[in-house]
């Protein structure tokens, strides 16, 4: 859902009714950090398991790939041409039969080497003839060279590449296109990879259509064009999506681990499922309802932050975490990346995400109790905080170089200011150490005075707002 009551910070919670109210009166949410530290130390890595060599690429090696048998497993020719044995005129058999001395058959690139043959003449080094008989007669000819072919020659032994049981990729590899053909042709047809979370969305919203225009009182779909690739940019891996409505027997029936009427052998079961929209306070928000009915336990309520404020992560008794972000769709993304992206590290056997320091380009007034997440842009080396990043807004994230983490008591000019890259883009530059004095270029030579003072005169005032569009 893209926008839902009491899903953003900045407007008011709908009035709940008494008993969610006394319980809403009671809950402290969780600061930034702390929300960070809990989605990542809720999860345990996931163990390893075997996957089929199609779905195995990016994965981590767990096992050592080793040869099943001798690569290549027979000897074959390495060329089109003539398999021969001894020297020539040679007499013309049958293809794939045993050799004689002075006989030859024709072979193909890759074809199996028949018995008794010794070596492999080309197709351009041969020239066929005849005998005093008119039979066939293969004779060298050409392109040949003197001697040709040696024994041996043009042709690829058996276990050339490597002998069985041999190691050809060592354990703690991440898997690229080359690993995956080395191991079908060892004789792999799965490899034993690291856990890695398998993610399934659960999308709600009765007014979201997923294409055209919408109309008033309709809004597009934002979260399906963007979720399942962000996710794997985290770590995770797809598993599908499901649209459901907004009444509670919808969410309910979305959160429950129902075998499907129809098995698909190649469904993964989720370790996670992402739901959005749904996590205000409202009597349209079901999200913990359905949870609690299913008797799962929250680790996450809300966070001081915004935007982003209404976050959940929740433990079912089956194992699957459910993570809540709010309907609104920056909000979402500040979500996902401060609960979603620890804990997708952490059942895929990674480290906390790292947040480091940028140099503020502006002073942000403070907001006492609460963190914000402002995307911003890097201008000169500073961190500008980027325009169009209201809750509901995505073209400021789109243009952003990362994402601010502006502390309650607010920022000044210059000072560093924790923030964090964004999945899609590249690292954020590290910092120079205390101390380190800039480089600087000689400056040019003046002319004369007049000409200084020339271009020491403003050519008027600077409009710096247009470098953040």
């Amino acid at each position: 859902m893209t926008t839902a009551p009491g899903d953003e910070a900045g407007s008011p919670d709908p009035q709940p009714s008494p008993p969610a109210a006394e319980a809403h009166a009671t809950h402290l949410a969780h600061t930034w950090d702390e929300a960070r530290q809990a989605a990542f130390d809720s999860a345990a890595p996931i163990p390893p398991g075997r996957v089929p060599l199609d779905q195995a690429l990016g994965r981590v090696l767990v096992e050592d790939i080793t040869a099943l048998h001798d690569m290549p497993h027979y000897a074959s020719s390495a060329m089109d041409g003539w398999a021969v044995n001894g020297s020539g005129p040679w007499i013309v058999a049958e293809a794939g039969q045993r050799l004689a001395p002075h006989q030859a058959s024709p072979i193909v690139t890759g074809g199996l080497i028949p018995p008794g043959a010794k070596a492999v003449l080309r197709t351009e080094s041969a020239v066929l003839g005849a005998d005093d008989d008119g039979l066939p007669l293969l004779l060298t000819g050409g392109t040949a060279r003197p001697g040709e072919p040696r024994n041996g020659q043009h042709i690829r032994k058996a276990g050339e590449e490597a002998a069985a049981g041999e190691i050809l990729v060592k354990a703690g590899v991440t898997l690229n296109p080359a690993h995956l053909a080395v191991a079908a042709l060892a004789g792999h047809d799965d490899l034993l990879v690291r856990g890695k979370p398998v993610v399934k969305l659960l999308l709600t919203g009765a007014e979201v259509v997923a294409e055209g225009l919408p109309v008033p009182g309709q809004v597009r779909d934002t979260f399906g064009p963007q979720l399942a690739s962000v996710v794997a940019m985290l770590g995770g891996i797809y598993g599908g999506q499901e649209r459901i409505g907004d009444s509670y027997p919808e969410w309910l029936a979305g959160l429950e681990d129902l075998a499907p009427e129809v098995p698909d052998p190649a469904a993964l079961p989720a370790d996670v499922v992402i739901t959005t929209g749904g996590t205000g306070r409202s009597d349209t928000d079901h999200l913990r309802r359905a949870v609690a009915q299913l008797g799962g336990r929250l680790i996450i309520d809300g966070i001081a932050m915004r935007p982003g404020h209404p976050a959940v992560l929740a433990e079912l008794p089956d194992g699957r975490f459910v993570l809540g972000l709010p309907g609104n769709p920056l909000a979402a993304m500040m979500a996902l990346s401060t609960v979603g992206e620890p804990l997708l590290a952490a059942l895929g056997h990674g480290p906390l995400p790292p947040v480091q320091e940028v140099p503020c380009g502006t002073t942000l007034e403070p907001e006492p109790g609460r963190t914000r997440l402002m995307p911003f842009r890097l201008l000169y080396g500073m961190a500008s905080p980027a325009k169009h990043t209201g809750p509901g807004m995505m073209r400021g994230l789109a243009a952003a170089h990362g994402v601010m983490v502006v502390p309650p008591h607010g920022v000044q000019l210059g000072e560093p200011v924790p923030a964090f890259a964004l999945p899609w883009g590249p690292p954020l530059p590290v910092p120079e150490p205390a101390g380190t004095k800039p480089k600087t270029r000689p400056a040019a030579k003046t002319p004369n005075r007049a000409a200084a003072k020339d271009a020491a005169k403003p050519a008027g005032p600077v409009d710096w707002s247009a470098l953040l569009d």
